[in-house]
């Protein structure tokens, strides 16, 4: 073992370290080489990115209740009495 190594375990279930030798076998190397490249693929792969949506402000979000008003700005502001 190297020096800037540090040793750990882990428990595995009984099925999946059989198949981990197994597929050590195939590809004829040890299971430590296989577990090792399976946790660099992992650490190196890029984080996933959501996909930038913009909110659509075209329709309203909560429909409206009651009578509409087809007033100005202006025509509010008049009938508001700013102090």
């Amino acid at each position: 073992m190297k020096q800037t190594s540090i040793r750990t375990s882990i428990d595995l279930p009984r099925d999946l370290h059989r198949k981990l030798h197994e597929a050590a076998a195939r590809k004829g190397c040890s299971a430590r080489k296989l577990i090792l490249a399976g946790i660099e693929q992992v650490i190196t792969e890029p984080e996933p990115t959501r996909p930038k949506r913009r909110l659509d402000l075209s329709t309203p979000l909560i429909p409206p209740a009651g009578r509409k008003l087809d007033m100005t700005n202006e025509e509010i502001y008049e009938l508001i009495d700013f102090p």
